[in-house]
């Protein structure tokens, strides 16, 4: 029985280069688990319904699931580990999904942030349409969105330096 080939590959992830030999049909998941022991990108459906997997791949939201790591060879990633602020301390997101109650079971949480984080990039002040459109592709099966839509909002208006205003129910 012969070897499987492995291949080269390098990234930087959460500001950090790495370099390893993968099968070049490895998932980008499994390798983010597996070779970097990145675990905070939940595998989910491994169909790419669910985005627990979303993590960010030279700023796009990528489920990564859907793409060899070999795919990612010379991209700069961010998982939810790589989010905090460069001195420990929460990001907008992170904190927002905090005091929001922007999440129950955490299981969609790691991919919820990361698409959240490029939807912001993308629109920093977005409605709360805009904002169910843009998580669309992400799943939470415990909270009913409420509170996700809230965090985001949350963040967006402490990015943007004004104060949280939640709309009256």
């Amino acid at each position: 029985m012969s070897e499987i080939e492995q291949v080269p590959v390098s990234m930087t992830v959460n500001g950090k280069k790495v370099q390893r030999f993968v099968e070049p049909r490895t998932l980008l998941i499994h390798f983010l688990r597996e070779e970097l022991n990145l675990t905070g990108p939940h595998i989910g459906c491994e169909t790419s319904h669910c985005g627990a997997c979303t993590v960010e791949v030279d700023g796009m939201s990528v489920k990564s699931c859907t793409l060899f790591a070999v795919q990612a060879n010379g991209a700069e990633l961010t998982t939810i580990e790589g989010m905090a602020n460069a001195d420990g301390t929460l990001s907008a997101l992170q904190e927002g999904f905090r005091q929001m109650h922007g999440l129950q079971c955490g299981f969609c949480t790691p991919g919820m942030i990361l698409r959240a984080h490029t939807l912001l990039k993308e629109t920093p002040n977005p409605t709360e349409e805009e904002i169910r459109m843009g998580i669309s592709g992400n799943l939470c099966r415990c909270t009913g969105y409420q509170n996700i839509v809230k965090a985001i909002q949350y963040a967006a208006a402490k990015l943007n330096g004004t104060d949280f205003q939640e709309a009256a129910e």
